[in-house]
């Protein structure tokens, strides 16, 4: 039974900061960003937005151009890193937005039988959302009436002057998944790698009250405030005494904090993603041979049946500067791999090294500039245009959308051989999806005679064209929450209501459609 995408709808914020703004902000080389990165713009959302709302958003859009009831959607699962709340889940807050839009022509209870919930794993969480729909979809029989829709969405936020601040962006999307798709069917073949490492990640950190008091004293004695000695200490034995203990925020020694900026080594979560999607690959490239899809005697390279390749992006360049590990591996042993070994020289291998820290160390570096060679030389150029590029030009508008960024290169991709005319259909598409902590998945979909229908749709590079450009001050007043009012007017989406702290129970998140 075929079971895969049927239609992706995607929303991104209207507010954009120019990557040659950023450069000049910032004072970075902006032909490093652009040329060396693929970076042009950034998506920033604005006041009234947030993960829920641009999910929301994503989801109305596709409910509406296929003619959705909202009865027929069996479940509504969301990937994101981005997740508002630590026990309710990010998707509740969608539904409670697709019900307010679509009770008046539906039902109050027109979701009550959807099934939701958030999917987290860094960045391939909405990867993992949809192989469990898909799979849910297959098991609903050959009735094939089983809907299920896969929402994407997340910021991409960054410290301020951190290494990571000019790779943000923001968006959500969602994806109807069916039996017989009119855009790809996706076959029961994936290839999977884990391994528990520290990446990238949001602790939930601690800070003891103390400190934050010492500070505030030091900054206060900084603008030339006479302050007795020992103030800090009587305050936190007000503090203990005082009805304020009663708030949760001074009950204990430390504050429990949560941020939506993350700590990571940007140098060891590339060699992360890279060791575990080429492990995936090879994963996938056994069970793919094992089921007969593949006859590596007769066609030993599988990624050259791949018509476009589709991974995730977390900068525009990232496929093509990740992708000649698995580029290297599955050509080895053919006659266009001598030829690359002529040019470059013969390939590091692990067992020439010592197992020793200090050897690991020089194989990692020897590889590294291995894996770069590759890329420079003609095949690999030819291979990366052919295959990969197409899907970095929205990623190079749009920034990192996290676990959104692998299906936004599909969207680019599709878009693009939609706008060239050019004849994918019952071809192979390779996906590569990673999440840092880390795990990758390696699928692949096959093109449908309608996707011509579909992709017709998008529209997504028209409607980057009409985004709206920020300049500094709004953007960090934007990062730092700040400002409270939009930059851009709504106008046909979900925002966030900002409600008086008197209303409800304390973090309460309530939202609306404004036409």
């Amino acid at each position: 039974m075929d079971v895969g995408i049927d239609d992706i709808a995607i929303h991104f914020p209207r507010l954009f900061f120019d990557m040659r703004d950023f450069a000049a902000f910032r004072g970075a080389d902006y032909d490093k960003l652009n040329k060396g990165l693929g970076l042009n713009a950034m998506a920033i959302p604005d006041a009234h937005e947030d993960t829920a709302t641009m999910g929301a958003n994503a989801v109305a859009r596709l409910i509406d151009r296929n003619g959705l009831d909202p009865k027929s959607i069996g479940r509504i699962y969301l990937g994101t890193e981005s997740a508002l709340d630590g026990a309710k889940p990010t998707a509740t807050y969608i539904i409670d937005m697709l019900q307010q839009r679509y009770t008046r022509d539906h039902g109050d209870d027109c979701f009550r039988n959807c099934d939701v919930v958030d999917m987290t794993f860094a960045c391939i969480g909405a990867v993992d959302a949809l192989h469990n729909t898909l799979d849910w979809v297959a098991r609903g029989g050959e009735d094939g009436d089983r809907i299920g829709i896969v929402v994407f969405s997340d910021n991409a936020k960054y410290e301020m002057e951190s290494s990571g601040e000019y790779t943000q962006g923001a968006g959500g999307g969602a994806m109807l998944v069916r039996m017989n798709p009119r855009l790809l069917v996706i076959p029961d073949h994936w290839g999977v790698s884990t391994t528990p490492v520290h990446d990238f990640f949001k602790p939930r950190r601690e800070v003891p009250v103390r400190s934050v008091i010492d500070r505030v004293l030091a900054l206060a004695r900084e603008a030339g405030q006479n302050l007795r000695s020992g103030l800090s200490d009587r305050m936190m034995r007000t503090l203990r005494r005082s009805e304020m203990t009663n708030d949760e925020l001074f009950a204990e020694e430390t504050l429990k904090i949560h941020r939506d900026t993350p700590v990571f080594d940007g140098q060891f979560s590339n060699r992360c993603y890279m060791e575990a999607v080429k492990e995936a690959f090879i994963n996938f490239h056994g069970k793919v041979v094992r089921s007969g899809r593949h006859d590596p005697e007769n066609d030993p390279i599988l990624t050259e049946q791949w018509k476009r390749i589709i991974v995730h992006l977390p900068y525009a360049f990232q496929g093509k500067r990740m992708f000649p590990d698995v580029f290297r591996h599955d050509r080895r042993g053919t006659e266009i791999w001598n030829q690359i070994v002529e040019q470059i020289g013969e390939e590091p291998l692990p067992e020439h090294f010592d197992d020793t820290p200090e050897g690991l160390a020089e194989f990692g570096r020897l590889n590294d500039s291995y894996r770069r060679a590759i890329s420079k030389t003609d095949e690999f150029k030819q291979f990366a245009n052919e295959r990969i590029e197409r899907g970095q030009r929205a990623s190079s508008l749009i920034g990192n959308q996290y676990t959104g960024s692998i299906f936004l290169a599909l969207m680019s991709t599709m878009e693009c051989d939609y706008n060239e005319n050019n004849p994918i259909e019952g071809r192979h598409i390779g996906l590569c999806g990673y999440g840092s902590g880390a795990k990758a998945k390696v699928f692949e979909g096959i093109v449908q005679p309608q996707w011509k229908e579909i992709a017709s749709r998008f529209m997504l590079f028209e409607r980057l064209d009409g985004r709206y450009p920020i300049q500094s001050e709004d953007y960090e007043a934007l990062h730092r929450g700040v400002r409270t009012d939009s930059i851009v007017e709504p106008k046909e989406e979900f925002i966030r209501v900002k409600t008086p702290d008197s209303e409800g129970l304390p973090g309460e998140r309530r939202y609306r459609w404004v036409d």
